[in-house]
This record gives C-alpha cells, structure tokens and sequence, in this order.
C-alpha cells in the first residue's frame, strides 16, 4: 500500500545479505539462547510476549526517528537476520529491508500482513488490528515450540494469555463503535486505519492527501484546502496523526485541528520507550475514545 520513502535496489539488499554470511557481526548467540529478531520493536514485544525467559528477542528498528519504509539494513542487521533462530517481519511492503534479507534464510520466518484477518484488506499497519497479532503471537509459539520443543507449552500458554489480553484492546474500540458509531474522522496517514475500522469511525480523509502524504510528496494546494476546511468547520471529531514521519504539511494540519478544537490522537509505528505492545494499544485506543467522547 505505502511505497514512498521506500526504494532500494534489490541488488543491494541481496550484498546486505551476502555480507550477513561472512561478516563480523558477533554472533546472535551470545547469551546462550536462541535468538529472535523482529523487524520492528512492535513485532519484537509481541515475540517478547510469547518467548518470555526462554529465548532473546531483538529488534532491528527501536527508535522512532528510523522509518521501516526506508531503512536501509547495515551489515549487522542482516547477520542477525540470517542467523536468528526465528525472524519476525510486517511485510506488505512495510519493512522490504527485513522481507527481502529473510528470504535469503533456511530457517522459520513469519511474515505478519500474510497473516492479517482480513485477505481483501491490503493496508500494511495490521499491528493495529487486534486479531492479526493474536495470529501472530500464535505462530510465534508454534514455530517455537518447533525450535525449543522442551518450552512449547509455556509458549503456547504464554500466546494465549497475550492473545486474552488482546480483547481488553478490542473491548474499548467496541465500546467506541456502540456509543459514537460512524464519527467522522481525518488521518494524516491511513496508519490508524484498522483501529478506526474496529472503532466504527468514518475515515473522510480525502485519497488524494493521504496518497500524497504517503508517498512524500506534496500534496496539491485544493487538497490541503479542503482538509483545512473540515478540520476549521469541525466537519471531524479528531485528527490522527502520524507523528513518526511528520512534516511541514502534516504540522501544520495538526496546528490547524488544536486551533479548532478538534482533538488530536497521536499515533507512531514503534513503540513509546518504557511500553509494551499491549499498554501502547491499549493507550490508542483509549486515546481515541477520549477525542470522540
């Protein structure tokens, strides 16, 4: 769906790749333990979630100043990549660095958007669908309790209690769309787009903004106009705005909202320091009930 930002030759992404093999990158073994690596720290608490003591997670993109679009593996990530014990990747074009590199392997990978709950629904950030992660969670402990056979049922004890956990993220969004169903909303991207789905909330951003902010262009003059003017005659009960890839435009959009009184909820796509998986959900969608209450 989102390609801006994320061009890279596959020539070389596979180099990346041929230098994960021979280079002296220090070995994902370290600790003793099996190791995990996820492409993002939303996909490495989940794996966190499941694997608990018994194996090391780590995660490629921490921080939130790193776009997944457009990153660009350095010959450590790619070592960690080829000899992890399991990769975890978004795919859907989201994290190519991470597709690409784990093709590469010959050892259990997970790609998340092949797993999302909706096939015809091709939007990429299934880490605000509730239902995908707990599809996830629940191949992470099979494929390691397939890996480390003498932990697979705390593995699998620990998904479904993740997966139980999950629901308490659903519950608010339900709760949302029965007191304020179809409550007119903005994005500045489609990133909150599942959580605005399961919230029954009518996403009006008009396609050809969002299509410009997402692949980093400008977006045309009337478009911008016409955004500025639902949010200034409060067509919109909140704005959700990425706050990870922002820019001039986008600033400016969410300086326009507050001015008018319409609510801003601040959405990212990696983790706050200092949260999990669930707290973080769990803080959107709360967030998004507070701004159209």
């Amino acid at each position: 769906m989102r390609t801006r930002r994320a061009s890279r030759s596959l020539a070389v992404v596979l180099g990346v790749a041929v230098a994960a093999t021979v280079g002296a990158c220090g070995s994902p073994h370290d600790s003793g333990k099996p190791v995990i690596v996820a492409s993002t720290s939303v996909w490495g608490s989940v794996a966190t979630a499941v694997a608990g003591p018994d194996m090391r997670v780590e995660s490629i993109i921490t921080s939130p100043t790193d776009d997944p679009h457009s990153y660009t593996a350095t010959p450590a990530d790619a070592a960690h990549i080829h000899d992890a014990a399991l990769v975890i990747f978004n795919g859907g074009r989201y994290d190519q660095f991470a597709e690409q590199a784990a093709g590469h392997r010959d050892k259990p990978s997970i790609d998340a958007f092949d797993l999302r709950a909706d096939k015809n629904d091709d939007n990429e950030h299934i880490w605000y669908d509730p239902a995908t992660v707990g599809a996830v969670a629940a191949e992470i402990a099979t494929d390691l309790g397939r890996i480390d056979s003498a932990h697979a049922q705390a593995y699998t004890d620990r998904a479904n209690d993740f997966r139980a956990k999950l629901n308490e993220i659903s519950s608010v969004t339900a709760a949302i769309a029965a007191a304020h169903p179809k409550s007119p909303v903005l994005q500045t991207e489609p990133i909150g787009h599942y959580l605005l789905k399961a919230a029954d909330a009518d996403d009006r951003t008009p396609h050809a903004f969002e299509e410009s902010i997402e692949q980093g262009t400008d977006p045309a003059p009337a478009d911008v106009a016409t955004v500025r003017n639902m949010l200034t005659t409060k067509q919109v009960r909140a704005l959700v705005y990425n706050v990870q890839t922002e820019d001039k435009t986008t600033k400016d959009i969410a300086a326009v909202a507050k001015s008018a009184g319409v609510a801003v909820v601040e959405v990212a796509e990696t983790l706050p320091q200092g949260l999990d998986y669930l707290q973080w959900q769990t803080d959107n969608a709360q967030a998004l009930a507070k701004a159209l209450n």
